[in-house]
């Protein structure tokens, strides 16, 4: 289960998970990370109890759990859980995570630490816009579906690069691994009108919740990848004094819409994707069966 965010995953993974009976996985990049629930829109305690769920707030921020490692990692739990179980319900929304569990994460060069050394120092001195330029030129592919706010993205996007001389676009999907287990994607679209308006309604909510107080729990950990994330990225601009509240809740909003975005042009490279129109249980439901029965 795939989409954009604020699209209603979790709710139409959750109903789908208690129609056949098993479990749900996360393929969320950012749910993986304890005292993060607000900012991450990690299933609600009511959803947790209703259906056992993996991968979620299951480490600190901390225990950045990369791609490649999220592969191997969750391949071993559905080993486990296809013991139990003839489905199993996988649902995010980073298409990088999705890609590595369903057609593996290819081994990219690892001696690049001079390297990132030196685009770090870049960054540094040169601000992240002078690095998503140089993305840009290089590996114009990815750079239209990167977080261009996330300096990790960019600076390991990179660094791949530069290392190998070629667009990192083309290592990440050169080799796409068989599963022991058939995949189904499913995909939740939304006109796009409704759906920006689901997010900032999100966003209204989020903050109602308590995302500020979140937000400063987690303040010390900002230099960390996991926290180079929409809606914690703003507010610790404001922390900082840089930006106001007002300002800080209105760029959450547009730069989670900026994201959806970015989201959707990369599930539409995968061409079997069933998309199914809002929340649509009943579809989807029926999408299942019929895979099921092939």
């Amino acid at each position: 289960m795939l989409g954009p965010t604020g699209s209603g995953k979790t709710d139409l993974a959750v109903a789908l998970a208690q129609h056949f009976h098993t479990e749900i996985i996360s393929t969320d990049s950012r749910q993986f990370y304890k005292g993060m629930a607000i900012g991450t829109a990690q299933p609600s305690a009511d959803q947790l109890a209703a259906i056992p769920h993996h991968f979620i707030a299951d480490r600190t921020p901390e225990q950045e759990l990369s791609a490649g490692a999220y592969e191997r990692e969750a391949l071993a739990r559905l080993e486990q859980l296809f013991t139990q179980y003839d489905v199993v319900v996988a649902v995010g929304g980073s298409g990088l995570y999705i890609d590595a569990l369903c057609e593996g994460f290819d081994e990219l060069p690892s001696d690049t630490a001079h390297i990132r050394t030196e685009l770090m120092q870049r960054l540094a001195s040169e601000g992240l816009e002078s690095l998503c330029l140089q993305l840009a030129e290089l590996d114009p592919a990815y750079y239209q579906v990167v977080d261009r706010h996330n300096p990790a993205r960019i600076v390991r996007a990179l660094e791949v690069c530069l290392a190998s001389g070629r667009p990192y676009s083309e290592q990440r999907t050169a080799t796409k691994r068989t599963r022991p287990f058939k995949i189904l994607r499913i995909g939740i679209e939304w006109p796009r009108e409704e759906l920006y308006e689901r997010i900032n309604r999100r966003v209204d909510m989020m903050i109602e919740d308590g995302l500020e107080a979140e937000a400063r729990s987690v303040y010390h950990l900002r230099h960390l990848s996991s926290l180079q994330t929409v809606g914690y990225r703003e507010m610790f601009d404001y922390f900082d004094g840089t930006i106001s509240r007002d300002e800080a809740i209105e760029l959450i909003k547009r730069n989670s819409r900026r994201y959806a975005k970015r989201q959707m042009t990369w599930f539409r490279r995968t061409p079997d994707i069933e998309w199914i129109m809002k929340k649509d249980v009943e579809k989807a439901k029926k999408i299942v069966e019929i895979f099921c029965e092939e």
